[in-house]
């Protein structure tokens, strides 16, 4: 081996990991993950709402249920999208042969990614184009409130969890 090498190599050793494809890998994997707990559990399993309820397309019909149904399916499209694309980020990172990996770095950034999922979808769809609820009836607000709060903590914990690398 060269001394140049060598020294490369040193100064290689002692660089600090850098974990931007982890963080970037994790936080879409969070985002996926995010909108397939909710669409899986609360679209689909406890049925308390689909993509289109609060505007005027009913799951009570065949007609409105049939519109809601491929709503919910473009939104999990959506999800699917950010979780391959957390795969393909993670495994470009490895095919590199520079990915840094902690475990802490890749389950805060889930969190982080899943938390600001709710948040993000929470204050669009449920509060200003007011498409869905998580639960329609009358504490609607207090569980879309909730919905909110949990994506806020979802988001704080994977926040300090990733700086706790």
């Amino acid at each position: 081996m060269t001394t140049e090498l060598m020294a490369a190599e040193a100064g290689n050793s002692q660089q600090k990991p850098n974990f931007r494809t982890i963080t970037l890998s994790g936080f879409l994997f969070g985002l996926g993950l995010g909108g397939f707990f909710d669409g899986v559990v609360l679209h689909q399993i406890l049925q308390w709402h689909h993509m289109l309820t609060s505007v005027g397309y009913s799951d009570a019909t065949v007609a409105g249920l049939k519109l809601n149904t491929l709503a919910d399916g473009l939104f999990h499209a959506g999800t699917y999208i950010f979780t391959v694309s957390g795969l393909v980020v993670l495994w470009s990172g490895l095919n590199r042969g520079h990915l840094s990996w902690s475990s802490k770095v890749f389950g805060g950034s889930l969190l982080m990614g899943a938390g600001i999922f709710n948040l993000v979808e929470g204050i669009i769809n449920h509060q200003i184009l007011g498409i869905h609820h998580v639960k329609s009836g009358p504490h609607e607000l207090a569980w879309d409130m909730g919905f909110l709060a949990v994506g806020g903590l979802l988001a704080l914990i994977g926040w300090s969890i990733r700086r706790s690398k």
